[in-house]
């Protein structure tokens, strides 16, 4: 039988209807907690969620302030939306987060915001930014992730004529920190960009839901993998939960479920507001509880405080 990796635990705060200091407070404790060791953000420019006229902040610039103010946790956007930036810009972008971090990003992208999600939609707009078709939006994410990975290895200034992107003169400097680059990881569950997963990713993420359709994807992506001579295993799979504070234990049982299922990299989502000690919270009653056999004292936990 194949060896598993013990599970790796993260949290995700998405970056909308809080303050800058609520998610700071989070991720100062989170990393003090050797149990939490990854957090998110998401990439929005406008609520997704609650209030359509709230705050929400900018994904990687928030990034970068936290990568400052954290000393230990990795770090990363889940996903960054290949629809925003450039790619020549995204790796500038990233390569300046995995130096403020002293070499701790998880480099998070996919193909960007669902075209059915109204308040997803509506972002373009506000920001005059296009909005092609699924089809081209999958072909450039596959263009960007190989010149990202292009512009974070190569020494010498390059031309790139692609079908979505034309570089010339190319050239990153500095490099990331991380050698050869940042881990990669892609999110989405549909074909297409599995198929770009079985090329480029360290790292597959899909939000968890439905486990039997996440084990299907995940065996799919096994499949893309073999199509192209790529070890499946080399892929770590990543798969983001939302924490229930009221229910910790249907919260418990899907991280259960998920470990089951071969997913070893796990990200909790924390609904805002975030209690006061959230990160000890989270440590307490999902993380170790998953990890160890849970006693009848824990099985019905306060909501935190």
């Amino acid at each position: 039988m194949p060896h598993r990796p013990p599970p790796s635990f993260g949290i995700m705060t998405a970056p909308m209807q809080v303050d800058y200091h609520d998610i700071l407070r989070v991720w100062r404790e989170a990393d003090t907690i050797p149990a939490i060791e990854h957090a998110w953000l998401f990439d929005h420019l406008m609520p997704i969620g609650g209030d359509p006229d709230g705050p929400a902040y900018e994904g990687w610039t928030l990034l970068a302030a936290l990568a400052a103010r954290t000393r230990r946790l990795r770090l990363g956007v889940m996903v960054t939306s290949n629809r925003f930036r450039p790619p020549a810009m995204l790796a500038k972008i990233a390569t300046t987060v995995d130096v403020v971090s002293g070499g701790r990003l998880d480099f998070g992208i996919g193909v960007g915001s669902r075209p059915d999600h109204p308040l997803a939609r509506r972002e373009y707009e506000a920001h005059d930014l296009p909005f092609h078709d699924s089809a081209q939006a999958v072909s450039s994410l596959a263009e960007a992730c190989a010149l990202i990975k292009r512009l974070w290895t190569k020494e010498k200034p390059f031309d790139h004529h692609g079908t979505h992107h034309q570089l010339t003169g190319a050239f990153a400097n500095p490099k990331p920190v991380q050698r050869p680059h940042p881990p990669i990881l892609i999110g989405g569950r549909s074909s297409a960009t599995l198929r770009i997963a079985a090329e480029h990713a360290d790292l597959w993420n899909i939000p968890g839901g439905d486990i039997e359709d996440v084990v299907r994807r995940s065996a799919l992506l096994d499949r893309y993998c073999g199509e192209i001579g790529r070890d499946p295993a080399e892929i770590t799979r990543s798969i983001h939960l939302p924490v229930s504070y009221e229910r910790p234990g249907s919260t418990r049982d899907a991280i259960t479920g998920a470990i089951d299922a071969g997913f070893t990299h796990l990200v909790l989502g924390l609904p805002s507001p975030y209690p006061a000690h959230v990160a000890r919270w989270v440590t307490d009653e999902l993380i170790n509880p998953s990890v160890r056999p849970v006693t009848s004292s824990r099985r019905h936990t306060p909501r935190p405080t």
